[in-house]
């Protein structure tokens, strides 16, 4: 007996901590629930609280479950089915996609893409190219500034960087697109209201708060129903890209699925004539 003993284990019982009916929660259920750092009555708290919710719970089950009519009870045990199937199946289809995602995207990609799609990337706010920089109220050089703003030539900018440190913002990339709603963030004297007096092709403008001044050249501009530059949607053109791929992958990998299935007589129809 004490061989059998040694082979043969039993489970060591799991210890209540509360009933409701026929269904119990156990010490151990809780025990991994409770937030690190919470001690003594803390500690009790919560899990007074959590035995509660869980008392709620489980008494409204067993009301509804009595109350309810049994085809509405049926129906939404086929929910509850279909859910855990789909999060099943779900979680093992990403897991098996991410072995094989690739989410490089090649420029002839993002290119071939955005040449069939334009007319899906039209503008929903105006697009600006422009330099800027805000300045203290105090700032001693403010013509100079603009001279060298406007001009703009490798000198022009090597002084700016220069002197950089004197700037309460700054923006030089006027190869960059950014809309003007990001603009009227960053200047804040600048308006949806004013926008269209100050943000023009070849534009130069000045504007003035209590905090500072803010000159800028704008050199591009882009209207609402114009088409998005190429640059501007890349993210998006590539992250829709990307998802493709990744539908394409999930039939793939069901029709293989299916295919192996049959292969191995684990899958048939029936009457299919």
């Amino acid at each position: 007996m004490a061989s059998c003993n040694s082979l043969f284990k039993e489970e060591p019982e799991k210890e209540p901590i509360a009933r409701v009916g026929d269904s119990y929660l156990y010490k151990d259920d809780v025990a991994n629930l409770i937030p690190q750092g919470l001690k003594g009555r803390d500690s009790a708290a919560f899990v007074v609280n959590y035995i509660n919710n869980w008392a709620s719970k489980e008494l409204l089950l067993d009301k509804s479950k009595i109350n309810i009519p049994e085809e509405q009870l049926q129906e939404f045990n086929r929910l509850v089915d279909n859910y855990r199937t789909d999060l099943y199946t779900r979680a093992y289809l990403e897991a098996l996609v991410q072995q094989s995602s690739d989410t490089s995207v090649t420029k002839q990609e993002l290119q071939g893409f955005y040449n069939n799609e334009k007319e899906n990337f039209r503008l929903s706010e105006k697009l600006v190219q422009l330099r800027f920089v805000a300045l203290p109220l105090q700032f001693l050089d403010k013509d100079i500034v603009e001279t060298k703003l406007k001009s703009f030539k490798a000198a022009d900018k090597n002084y700016l960087d220069s002197i950089a440190v004197q700037f309460k913002k700054l923006h030089f990339n006027d190869s960059i697109w950014v809309s003007a709603s990001r603009l009227i963030e960053e200047i804040p004297p600048l308006t949806s209201q004013n926008e269209e007096k100050y943000l023009k092709n070849s534009q130069f403008f000045e504007l003035q708060d209590s905090i500072g001044v803010y000159l800028g050249r704008v050199s591009n501009v882009l209207d609402i129903n114009d088409t998005a530059p190429l640059s501007y949607v890349t993210p998006d053109i590539k992250q829709i890209i990307i998802n493709r791929r990744r539908l394409s992958q999930i039939k793939k990998i069901e029709t293989e699925i299916i295919d192996e299935a049959i292969k191995k007589n684990e899958f048939e129809i029936y009457g299919k004539d």
